[in-house]
């Protein structure tokens, strides 16, 4: 199955339900890749042995793994966690998930400044670039685990939004003006 997207509604109402627009605007994979996002759908049953995985790992660096399961038995501050993880923010390095179970979204902001709304389920594994502005929510099954890739030394600080003075956010809009 293919990763599916959609423009988002405006609604405060609870962040893990879908919140498509009516009528449904989907966002195809090419428009993601246009704003930087990457996927693949692995097999995620297999991910100790997969050769795919490693392969993808060799060619595109991500020499640091750890696997985080995202529940609130599992994450400790759970509630907590969540609230900073929908924070709107970017990194100065690409984020890349790949979800062995369950079900997440990332939210990532369009050229025009709009929330596009992105389903991961087991097996996807996402790259968001450098520079993006994102958030992430659970959605209703409340229940996601996933392996963190890292090119070296994992970096977890989340720059908030407004963080448009960072070289890697202005690159990164520069880099929208070609496509």
């Amino acid at each position: 199955m293919s990763l599916e997207a959609w423009y988002i509604d405006s609604s405060d109402e609870d962040q893990r339900k879908p919140h498509r627009l009516q009528p449904n605007q989907p966002v195809s994979l090419e428009e993601l890749r246009k704003l930087g996002v990457c996927h693949w759908k692995l097999n995620a049953d297999i991910y100790e042995t997969d050769p795919e995985l490693e392969r993808l790992r060799k060619d595109q660096g991500y020499s640091y793994m750890d696997i985080i399961t995202i529940h609130k038995d599992t994450l400790p501050n759970y509630e907590d966690k969540l609230k900073m993880f929908f924070e709107e923010h970017l990194h100065l390095d690409d984020e890349i998930r790949y979800i062995l179970d369950g079900h997440a979204y990332f939210d990532i902001r369009d050229k025009e400044d709009r929330w596009i709304r992105i389903s991961v389920s087991k097996g996807d594994l996402i790259t968001l670039p450098a520079g993006i502005y994102h958030r992430f929510t659970m959605d209703e099954t409340n229940f996601t685990k996933a392996m963190r890739l890292f090119v070296g030394e994992p970096v977890w600080k989340a720059c908030n939004r407004p963080a448009d003075h960072f070289d890697i956010r202005q690159k990164y809009v520069a880099s929208l003006q070609g496509s």
